[in-house]
């Protein structure tokens, strides 16, 4: 084995690796935003396609499927980051002593042996301690300003020449590969196409219909900000185990506890109808592609913003269902094909 390592590794095999580690040292900061604008050029590249079927110009065609993708994507954030703050305004506005204290009053009329101002005191910590946390969040997130400007300037680079040159990408790496593993390479590439396919929409496109549905039915209620809690509820979608019920089990307390009973069993009998939908549309649409364990997804949604930040919540899980696929392509290609 020894001498087998000694014949492969040439001055050139050393070279090309010391070139490589140095390479991924500088490129590891914006490492994060390199993979998302390949995961996001993968989903661009068939607009590019179909826009350049018609005007015949490839960039100016990669450039307007930027433009419909990923402006709406930039609104959605902007416009996150404005209702949360103006949510934590409202909730401090309208918390007041004299309402928190009738509340809970409330509350004790049905639990006599409740500690009314434990329980007053506690509230009053908890939500002062979520705004000013949101908002400490917020001012960081405002002094880090020129970090996420140049994130944001690698990431559109990288979407548009992924899209355009992707494929000679791909070709190159293969150039790579020796004859006899040429099919698992091939192979491969199929099964991560098809786990991005599975979670594109089975999983987002989900996420976006469920929270359509929210935005609409938390609105006709009469709940405030009920946009911004469908846009919550489409988001907490996208993590398996949790779903929607976080919020409307949230808004079904909230109603039961202010009086308005009538709601709180429209708005219960709504969630259940949202969860409903969610068993039908996410088995139709991921199931014509790859089928991923939602163990996968769940580790890749709670620990890919550890690692990458918000941008951790598409990245994680993409690349733990594209470890996934990978370990696939080789049982299939090299274990349970000598059975």
């Amino acid at each position: 084995m020894g001498l087998d390592i000694k014949e492969h590794l040439t001055p050139p095999v050393l070279l090309i690796i010391f070139l490589l580690v140095v390479s991924l040292m500088i490129i590891f900061p914006v490492l994060n935003m390199v993979i998302l604008g390949a995961i996001l050029a993968y989903g661009i590249r068939p607009v590019a396609l179909k826009i350049q079927s018609k005007l015949k110009y490839s960039s100016i065609s990669i450039l307007l499927a930027m433009v419909l993708v990923l402006i709406p994507l930039i609104l959605l954030i902007a416009y996150i980051v404005f209702e949360v703050s103006a949510f934590v305004t409202w909730v401090l506005a309208n918390n007041s002593n004299a309402n928190l204290q009738g509340t809970i009053n409330l509350a004790s009329m049905y639990l006599p042996n409740l500690d009314v101002n434990s329980i007053a005191s506690s509230i009053e910590s908890v939500i002062s301690g979520v705004g000013t946390s949101i908002l400490n969040y917020i001012v960081k997130f405002a002094s880090k300003l020129a970090n996420i400007t140049l994130d944001l300037f690698i990431l559109v680079c990288s979407i548009f020449y992924f899209v355009r040159d992707g494929g000679k990408c791909i070709e190159f790496i293969r150039s790579f590969v020796p004859d006899d593993s040429k099919d698992f390479f091939d192979n491969t590439i199929q099964s991560v196409k098809d786990v991005l396919r599975s979670i594109f929409y089975g999983h987002f496109l989900t996420s976006v219909i469920i929270g359509i549905f929210a935005c609409i039915g938390y609105s006709i209620l009469g709940y405030p900000f009920g946009i911004f809690l469908g846009v919550l509820t489409g988001i907490l979608q996208l993590i398996p185990v949790f779903g929607p019920w976080p919020i409307y089990w949230a808004l079904f307390f909230i109603d039961i506890f202010s009086g308005n009973y009538p709601r709180a069993i429209v708005v219960l009998l709504f969630g259940f109808f949202l969860s409903t939908v969610d068993m039908y549309i996410r088995p139709a649409l991921s199931s014509h592609y790859a089928d991923i364990h939602p163990l996968i997804l769940l580790i890749g949604f709670l620990s890919g913003p550890l690692v990458y930040g918000i941008v951790g919540f598409i990245v994680g899980p993409l690349i733990l269902g594209i470890t996934y696929a990978v370990l696939d392509s080789y049982r299939n290609e090299y274990i349970l094909g000598d059975e």
